[in-house]
């Protein structure tokens, strides 16, 4: 096992070396809680607005020791392809901001060092609203990736006018939320609008799941709507589950037994049942978000220590599902489905299971399933969550639109809202 997990990080290093630009992914091992959020809001998606004084803050940890990092933004397209541009169509100052901000750890039995930056640097200001990749790697060299990070520059010129509704299709009136939406363009009044713009359309701002590639369903002059009663439907899954760790010593009530070591703590996560037939009952969830904070007196940049979290997941008759997989979901993942969320079956046990080393915090996440055999379906909280017309969930519409003649797409709108206040 030793080997193996050598091996894959060495394939992941090698993958930040040639360049690649997986959103919201690690790509070194020694990097722990990577955030970028709102400034002053750990649980606000990173949204600048273009011409604002909006900042984002960066944080992250390091478990190796101090390390010269530096960070830079890339423009990317509404499909988070890089866009084709020079970097001096997006940014106006300096493209590489060395992070000299830093503290190295006290209290905590695990050793690390805490960084943390702003966004936009004061010297490096985007000009471009869209989607922005931000990088982080190590030395000045691009190559040497450590993480990246997904945030979003909009310039809002296309008004929303947006409602959530319940599905018409029979089959998914008591289980999904169906979206419809209109748009004003007459701001940035497109030659082809079906061609010129674009929309996508995030539950709980995930990216595994958005909806996007959808056309209109009617243009007439500056306004189009997407009121196609199968376009915009989305599972309601169930409230999200949750687990307590602000403190070490005092287990919450999601924690089934802690294991205090010289020099590192092991916690054991109660099992967690699947819950798809099980009735719809509301408490307020955090969708999938997580916090960094303790209930003791430290500070929680530099001072909340680190624990190694044992998760399990009890399938219908503890048998491993047919032809697909468990994965964990949560922002505290990076939302993606890869290798590090995937739940490994235990027959011996009869649980999907699956560790984390996270930092003291609060920290909320479901489990969905994938068919391997078709990769073009969607995570599905169908088994594992079950779903519930009534969940609440948070909504967020993006509009892009490509100028003639550009090579980089603009966001020009976005609204957000939630299902218990439309």
């Amino acid at each position: 096992m030793g080997m193996k997990y050598m091996v894959a990080v060495l394939l992941l290093l090698a993958a930040g070396r040639v360049g690649a630009q997986v959103p919201d992914f690690v790509y070194s091992s020694s990097i722990g809680t990577p955030q970028l959020f709102m400034a002053g809001n750990q649980a606000a998606y990173p949204i600048l607005r273009m011409n604002s004084p909006d900042q984002l803050e960066l944080h992250f940890d390091d478990l190796d020791g101090v390390k010269n990092y530096y960070y830079t933004v890339v423009l990317c397209n509404e499909d988070w392809t890089p866009a084709e541009v020079s970097e001096f169509d997006y940014i106006k100052g300096f493209s590489q901001i060395r992070i000299d901000n830093y503290t190295l750890s006290s209290v905590a039995l695990t050793h690390y060092v805490h960084y943390q930056a702003v966004v936009p640097d004061p010297n490096c200001q985007l000009i471009h609203s869209g989607n922005y990749l931000l990088k982080v790697y190590v030395d000045g060299d691009t190559s040497k990736l450590a993480f990246t990070k997904r945030f979003l520059v909009v310039d809002s010129r296309v008004p929303i006018q947006s409602q959530l509704l319940t599905p018409l299709n029979p089959e998914l009136s008591h289980t999904g939320q169906n979206i419809q939406f209109r748009l004003n363009t007459a701001q940035i009044n497109p030659a082809n609008p079906r061609d010129q713009v674009k929309v996508d359309v995030l539950q709980n701002y995930r990216w595994d799941n958005v909806i996007r590639g959808i056309q209109p369903t009617f243009a007439t002059g500056n306004r189009l709507e997407y009121t196609n009663p199968d376009a915009f439907n989305f599972e309601g899954g169930y409230e999200w589950r949750w687990i307590d760790l602000e403190s070490f010593r005092f287990q919450s009530a999601r924690v089934e037994s802690v294991n205090y070591g010289k020099t590192a703590t092991d916690i054991l996560a109660k099992p967690d049942p699947e819950l798809s037939h099980r009735e719809y009952y509301f408490f307020q969830d955090f969708n999938g978000k997580f916090i960094i904070r303790t209930t003791e007196s430290y500070n929680p940049l530099f001072q909340a220590d680190y624990a190694t979290v044992h998760f399990s997941f009890i399938p219908p008759g503890g048998a491993a599902f047919a032809d697909k997989d468990v994965y964990m979901l949560g922002r505290f993942t990076g939302g993606g489905l890869n290798d590090s969320t995937r739940m490994a079956f235990n027959p011996g046990t009869g649980r999907y299971e699956r560790s984390f080393f996270l930092k003291m915090g609060y920290y909320s996440y479901s489990y969905v399933t994938v068919d391997r055999n078709d990769p073009s379906m969607k995570p599905s909280f169908a088994e594992t969550e079950g779903n519930h017309v009534e969940t609440e969930n948070d909504y967020m519409i993006l509009v892009y639109y490509r100028a003639l003649g550009s090579r980089a797409d603009e966001l020009v709108g976005m609204t957000r809202f939630n299902s218990l206040n439309k």
